[in-house]
């Protein structure tokens, strides 16, 4: 875990030519070292496009106010180490917030929906429906700038490291497969920037890499149920198949294994 007083902590560091990230200083176990806000813009532009302002950390969202006057706000998803500061930065900011969901949307911010398109601070957004880790959960593709590669932004449907929990309250593993195979489609070559931990260079790989992972578990779990018998609970099926995992993590697989578990049923 990054220490407290790591020096990524509040400032801008480039990535792409359109993009930057801002780390915040929320570390878990969840969270990875903290939640990334990314700030995407053309170079030379005045304005950005932020994304994901990150929790109710108001030193945090000050730094990110700071950078320049911000052409718009846009959520991944709904989780609080994302939107919790959306009230804070919109009062910084005066941005309009756009988001799948109505309850997190400000200003003239609108809906998120496959598809749209956001064409803002000289770059091109468009927007990419992936659920599985919540039902609201989108990505946002950078689009091509010439001949160099785009990027997306992934929320938290791909992490830049370990695996991505399924939301027990409405998430679902088989949009989860299918939200990773239309990244497999549009992302190869083009920088994966999640909303936790660092970078990757190219979305696809790290993708088809989420997916064969999954269908390891499945298969893990499918053979765990040989031995326990189908009525197995979630948390027998982690005891038998995450034993080489800490066990302060089982409570998160317990989702995930829940997830399995329903897609298997189902």
């Amino acid at each position: 875990m990054t220490a407290p007083d790591h020096p990524a902590y509040g400032v801008l560091r480039p990535v792409t030519a359109t993009a930057g990230v801002v780390l915040c200083r929320n570390p878990g176990i969840m969270e990875l070292e903290g939640t990334n806000t990314w700030i995407v813009r053309a170079p030379g532009s005045h304005s950005a496009v932020v994304v994901d302002p990150g929790p109710d950390d108001a030193e945090h969202l000050e730094r990110v106010a700071a950078l320049g006057p911000v052409a718009a706000v846009i959520v991944t998803h709904r989780h609080d180490d994302h939107t919790g500061g959306i009230e804070k930065f919109r009062a910084l900011t005066g941005a309009d917030v756009y988001a799948v969901l109505p309850e997190y949307r400000r200003g003239g911010g609108g809906a998120l929906e496959d598809g749209t398109v956001l064409d803002a601070a000289g770059v091109r957004l468009r927007v990419l429906a992936t659920p599985g880790h919540t039902a609201d959960s989108v990505s946002l593709i950078i689009e091509p700038d010439g001949d160099r590669p785009g990027a997306v932004l992934t929320g938290d449907t791909i992490l830049g490291r370990g695996t991505t929990v399924i939301d027990p309250e409405d998430g679902s593993l088989r949009d989860y497969l299918e939200s990773l195979e239309r990244l497999i489609s549009v992302g190869a070559g083009a920088a994966c920037l999640p909303a936790h931990g660092p970078d990757l260079p190219d979305t696809a790989a790290v993708a088809r890499e989420y997916r064969a992972h999954r269908q390891q578990r499945l298969s893990q779990v499918r053979d765990a149920l040989a031995v326990l018998g189908e009525l197995a609970t979630a948390r027998q099926v982690v005891e038998q198949v995450y034993r080489d995992v800490d066990e302060s993590l089982w409570p998160a697989a317990e989702w995930s294994v829940a997830a399995q578990l329903d897609y298997l049923r189902g």
